[in-house]
C-alpha cells in the first residue's frame, strides 16, 4: 500500500531520515517506535507530502505522493494540533472535514454517533465552545475522530495516545482494531507507549537516528525485545 525507496532528508547538513526500503502492507496496523529525534514525525510528513525529500520517494498505491494527488482521496491523518481549525466548534470542524469528502451533515452526524463513548459527553453539544478552548486530551480526540469519520483506506496517527486518560486510551485501542477489521484500513501509528503499540500493531519498525534498525513481527516476545533495546546500557541508581 505504501512503499518507500531510498528516502532521505537532511536539515542544515544533518541527516534526519535515511530509509533504504520499507513496505507497509494493505490492511496492516503498522507501528513506529523510537526515542525523540528518531525521525518518526519526519517520516509521517514525507508520506503525507508535507515536506519534500532530498532523495528517494514515497509511493502510495502505485504513484509517488510528490507527483500525484490520487492518494489524498483515500488517506487521512492527525499528527498534531496544527491539523485542527481551532476557531471552529467541534461540530463545525467535523462538518468541514466531511464536506471535503462529499459527506453531508447527516452523514457526519451518523458517523459521530459511534464515537459518543469515546467523547464521554465532553466534545459535542458544548454550546459554541471553540476547539481552542478544549483540553489537550479532547483536542486529541477531535483530531483523531476527524480522520476516522471519512473511513479512509489509509490513516496516519502520530502519538495518538498522548493526552488521553486511561479509559480513553483503552477505548482508542479498541476503536483502531475494530476499524481495521471492519474496513481493512491500513493504520500507521507512532507511540512512546510500548504497551499500547505492541498490543495493536501487527508489525513494528524501530527507528534510531533517522534509520529503521529493526522491522519486527508482532508476537509474544516483541514487548520484551523492545524494552530490552531501550533499556540497554542505561544505568539508574536510587
Amino acid at each position: 500500500m505504501i512503499s518507500i525507496k531510498n528516502l532521505g532528508k537532511a536539515y542544515n547538513q544533518r541527516i534526519v531520515l535515511n530509509i533504504g526500503e520499507l513496505t507497509i502492507n494493505k490492511g496492516e496496523i503498522f507501528g513506529l517506535v523510537g526515542n525523540n529525534g528518531a525521525g518518526k514525525t519526519t517520516l509521517f510528513r514525507l508520506i503525507l507530502d508535507l515536506i519534500r525529500a532530498d532523495r528517494g520517494e514515497v509511493i502510495s498505491g502505485e504513484l509517488p505522493v510528490s507527483k500525484s494527488e490520487h492518494w489524498k482521496a483515500y488517506t487521512a491523518s492527525y499528527l498534531d494540533e496544527g491539523f485542527l481549525i481551532d476557531y471552529l466548534t467541534p461540530e463545525e470542524f467535523f462538518y468541514f472535514v466531511g464536506s471535503t469528502y462529499n459527506l453531508t451533515k447527516r452523514d457526519v452526524d451518523d458517523k459521530l454517533a459511534s464515537f459518543q463513548g469515546f467523547f464521554n459527553g465532553e466534545v459535542l453539544g458544548m454550546h459554541r465552545k471553540f476547539i481552542r478552548d478544549f483540553s489537550k486530551g479532547n483536542k486529541q480526540k477531535i483530531g483523531i475522530v476527524s480522520a476516522l469519520i471519512i473511513e479512509p483506506e489509509v490513516i496516519l496517527l502520530d502519538e495518538p495516545f498522548n493526552g488521553l486518560d486511561p479509559t480513553s486510551q483503552i477505548l482508542l485501542k479498541r476503536i483502531l482494531v475494530d476499524f481495521n477489521k471492519k474496513y481493512g484500513t491500513t493504520i500507521v501509528i507512532s507511540s512512546h507507549d510500548l504497551n499500547h503499540i505492541t498490543e495493536i500493531c501487527q508489525r513494528i519498525a524501530l527507528m534510531e537516528k533517522g534509520a529503521i534498525i529493526k522491522d519486527l513481527q508482532s508476537d509474544g516476545n516483541i514487548l520484551a525485545e523492545l524494552e530490552s533495546y531501550f533499556a540497554a546500557d542505561k544505568v539508574w541508581e536510587l
